[in-house]
C-alpha cells in the first residue's frame, strides 16, 4: 500500500493548491487537454451539422413618415420624434396584421409562431423600421417580410389614423444561412469539454493525497526522508 498524505478533508479546512505543481500535473495530462479540445470541436460540429436545421433570414425596410404634400416633406412631421418608430413596431406586432399576413399566406403557423419569427427594429433613431423574418425555407422568410410590409402599409392608417408608410426596399430571396455559425459552435464545444477536462484534472489533483516524493513527505510530517527507494525491478 502506497503512503498516504494525512489530510482531513473536512467542511472547514482550507485546500492550498500548488500553482505550479498544478501546472505541472496539466502538463503530464497534456494528451488528454489536447484530446478533449479536438473531440469536443468535433463533436459540437457534427451536432451542428446533423442536428441543428439551417435558418434564413430575410429583411424588408420602411419609411415610417410620409410627406404631408406631393412636393415636401412638414417640418411637423420630422419633429415627430424616434417614439413614433417605436409605435409603429408595436402595431406590426398586432393580431390584425400579423394573422392578415397568415391568412394571405395560407401559413400552418399559430400568430405566436409567427411572431416569434419576426424581427422588428429601428434604425439609429430614424423613421426607417427593418423587417426581419427568419424561417428555415428561404422562400417562405421572404414572402412573409414583404407581406407584412404591405399589411403595415395598409393597416398603419386605418389603426393609427396616420399617413401611409413607404416600402423602401422588399425583402429578396435570401441564400445563404443566418444560423447557426459553425464556427462559433465548434469553438464553444472545445472550449467547454477541455473546461470540463481541466475541471476533473484539477479536482483528481486536489484529492490525490498519495506521498510521491521526498518533498511530499517533508510537507506533510515535517521531516526529512534520509533516503528513497527507487521503484521498479533492481538488477
Amino acid at each position: 500500500m502506497s503512503p498516504t498524505k494525512n489530510k482531513n478533508y473536512n467542511m472547514n479546512d482550507e485546500v492550498e493548491i500548488d500553482l505550479i505543481e498544478l501546472l505541472s500535473y496539466f502538463k503530464s495530462k497534456i494528451i488528454f487537454i489536447i484530446l478533449a479540445f479536438i473531440f469536443g470541436g468535433v463533436a459540437a460540429g457534427a451536432y451542428t451539422k446533423l442536428m441543428i436545421p439551417k435558418k434564413y433570414t430575410a429583411t424588408s425596410t420602411m419609411y415610417m413618415v410620409s410627406a404631408s404634400t406631393n412636393s415636401v416633406v412638414d417640418i411637423s412631421d420630422l419633429n415627430i420624434g424616434s417614439a413614433l418608430s417605436s409605435d409603429y413596431i408595436q402595431i406590426m406586432q398586432t393580431r390584425p396584421i400579423v394573422e392578415g399576413v397568415i391568412e394571405k399566406l395560407n401559413l400552418d403557423y399559430s400568430y405566436n409562431k409567427v411572431l416569434s419569427m419576426m424581427s422588428l427594429s429601428v434604425v439609429n433613431d430614424t423613421r426607417i423600421v427593418k423587417i426581419r423574418v427568419t424561417s428555415t425555407k428561404p422562400q417562405e422568410a421572404m414572402d412573409i417580410a414583404n407581406e407584412l410590409a404591405e399589411k403595415t402599409k395598409d393597416q398603419i392608417p386605418v389603426l393609427m389614423d396616420a399617413p401611409e408608410p413607404n416600402i423602401v426596399e422588399k425583402a429578396v430571396l435570401p441564400t445563404t444561412k443566418s444560423s447557426p455559425s459553425m464556427t462559433k459552435n465548434v469553438v464553444i464545444g472545445a472550449m467547454l469539454l477541455t473546461m470540463l477536462v481541466l475541471g476533473i484534472l484539477t479536482f483528481l489533483f486536489i484529492t490525490d493525497d498519495t506521498l510521491k516524493t521526498a518533498d511530499d513527505v517533508e510537507k506533510t510530517f515535517g521531516i526529512i526522508p534520509l533516503s528513497v527507494i527507487p521503484e521498479g525491478k533492481l538488477d
